[in-house]
């Protein structure tokens, strides 16, 4: 792993020592502090605030609630997941699919699971946006997730021009599916102020050297190239995101 400065800083966050909240209709796994678990030494990564893994009841949800000054990120696993916001908005956003607001002055919305027979899983993710105020926005986009296989995947940019959905941070996110054996190079877009947060969706993998698996978590700072390299057929979400949430 080649990096700009001697030393390189991990955290590792294994899946069994995340906050568990379970709801019944919700059962939501934090990261970091969220709601009512609350860890002084997990309070963020950089401007990566929140990364939730939630399962959500059929035809069960959260109801209309509102976010101000956040861009909030979600990635459905499985299952389809019902949109509607006070902006007239409603849509279903499933597997492949990625979505993201930008809550700026303020946005009203609702998710429910959008089926009566299986749970829907996603991921909802928060980063803190590098201006306040901004006009609140929604998109979504589907991906091929072909284009993710033994490679990265771009999902997420500061770029409208660039590939997958953009927000209001200078922050990049890739999605890779690899298969047992198969290695890919991450290299940090911004490596003087950002640093990388891996999640492990699926199977294993040795990043930075350490073994991580299903659920765990990653961070790791003050490097210019990361590997991954896949111990079983797997699946991560990279994020990177700047260090310093005042920037």
């Amino acid at each position: 792993m080649k990096t700009t400065v001697e030393k390189v800083n991990l955290v590792v966050h294994k899946a069994d020592t995340r906050g568990d909240a379970n709801h019944g209709w919700l059962h939501s796994r934090h990261t970091f502090s969220f709601a009512a678990y609350h860890n002084p030494e997990r309070m963020n990564f950089g401007t990566l605030r929140v990364l939730n893994d939630d399962i959500v009841a059929e035809s069960r949800g959260f109801g209309t609630h509102p976010h101000r000054d956040m861009e909030i990120i979600s990635i459905p696993l499985e299952g389809d997941l019902k949109h509607e916001d006070n902006m007239g908005n409603k849509t279903i956003i499933k597997s492949g699919d990625v979505q993201v607001m930008s809550a700026g002055t303020g946005i009203m919305h609702s998710e429910y699971n959008a089926n009566e027979d299986e749970k829907v899983k996603f991921l909802q993710i928060w980063v803190f946006p590098n201006k306040k105020g901004v006009t609140p926005r929604y998109d979504q986009i589907t991906l091929n997730t072909e284009d993710r296989k033994n490679k990265l995947q771009q999902v997420l940019s500061p770029n409208p021009e660039d590939e997958g959905v953009w927000v209001h941070q200078n922050a990049w996110f890739h999605m890779t599916n690899l298969e047992k054996g198969k290695t890919v190079e991450y290299t940090l877009k911004d490596p003087e102020n950002n640093g990388l947060y891996a999640f492990i969706i699926k199977g294993d993998v040795t990043i930075a050297g350490e073994s991580l698996n299903q659920r765990d978590g990653i961070g790791i700072n003050n490097a210019t190239e990361i590997s991954l390299v896949a111990d079983s057929d797997t699946e991560v979400l990279l994020m990177e995101v700047p260090m310093n949430i005042n920037a």
